[in-house]
């Protein structure tokens, strides 16, 4: 049976080396629905042109397993053994407590981990101030394998790595820092950027934004007792297949929530998990947040988006 439980988009593989190379390879994970020859985890490619037709089936969202870490550059993606609904944000309980990853915010406070993560967490880390469409920035942490790709799947505009941790402790223990002294926050809400998307600021008043928040944010770290790294200043570079969405143009919101019902549309750019889609039949693109499938079960095949009306997909 074509059914998955969607576990999201990632960005997986080498760093972009400039704005005209997209880097990683951005795809959505599918984990095929148990069955006799049991569950396996699929990616599906999300390059310009591909096209999506999806039927959201009823119910709950579903467990998408636990991480268990055991070095700086090894981990594990352990599928739920019970294809359990989750009970916690993506998890059933089960999954939640063998989970090593949930245990990384809480270490620089004293938290105690298996050796695997603090291996990991040892290892070195990144602190970055990313910007996104609408001007707000956030400060945040990227070991040093997923350096590029932590800011890729976050879907920034514009970012600047600020500093070069020795370890994951330190490294938040500055993020906490910058947050408290400069009122940069560690999260931007996926719905944020999804409807920022719609409408993004010029990529100039983006940069100048990324700056002075970067400028704040190091000023702080100029003066901080805290020992253990060094204060940088490295652009990230955007994949290309970000730009056409990041760019101003004529695009509405995506005219269905994604919990239910049937979608069809073609893939035409993307930036973290929020895409720029075309609809069959549709005059004007649209910004959907694939996110938001995250833990649904979806049937795959020749489905269709139903557009409203012109007036109707402007609310």
């Amino acid at each position: 049976m074509n059914r998955f439980v969607v576990h999201g988009v990632f960005w997986d593989g080498p760093a972009a080396l400039g704005e005209t190379a997209d880097g990683g390879s951005p795809a959505i994970a599918l984990q095929a629905q148990r069955d006799s020859s049991g569950a396996a985890l699929h990616a599906m490619a999300l390059e310009p042109g591909t096209s999506l037709g999806f039927r959201v089936l009823p119910g709950q969202k579903y467990c998408l397993g636990h991480v268990l870490v055991y070095s700086a550059i090894k981990r594990e993606h352990v599928l739920c053994p019970d294809g359990a609904q989750a009970v916690r944000g993506y998890q059933c309980q089960r999954c939640f407590v063998a989970d090593n990853a949930r245990l990384i915010h809480d270490f620089h406070r004293g938290g105690r981990v298996p050796p695997g993560l603090r291996d990991y967490l040892m290892a070195q880390h990144w602190l970055y101030v990313a910007t996104f469409a609408n001007g707000d920035s956030k400060v945040g942490t990227a070991s040093h394998p997923r350096k590029w790709n932590r800011l890729a799947e976050q879907g920034a505009v514009v970012a600047r790595y600020i500093a070069r941790a020795d370890d994951g402790r330190v490294v938040r223990l500055l993020e906490d820092m910058v947050t408290r002294d400069v009122g940069l926050a560690q999260q931007v809400r996926a719905v944020t950027k999804t409807a920022a998307l719609t409408s993004p600021q010029p990529a100039g008043d983006l940069k100048r934004r990324n700056a002075a928040s970067v400028r704040a944010a190091q000023a702080v770290l100029m003066t901080t007792a805290i020992t253990g790294f060094d204060v940088v200043d490295e652009t990230w570079v955007r994949p290309r297949q970000a730009a056409v969405l990041c760019a101003p143009g004529n695009r509405l919101r995506y005219p269905q929530p994604l919990d239910a019902g049937t979608h069809g549309f073609t893939v035409a750019s993307l930036s973290g998990s929020q895409a720029l889609v075309r609809v069959a039949g549709a005059e004007v693109d649209f910004v959907v947040d694939l996110g938001a499938l995250k833990g649904r079960l979806v049937e795959l095949g020749n489905f269709t988006t139903e557009v409203p009306s012109l007036q109707e997909a402007l609310f």
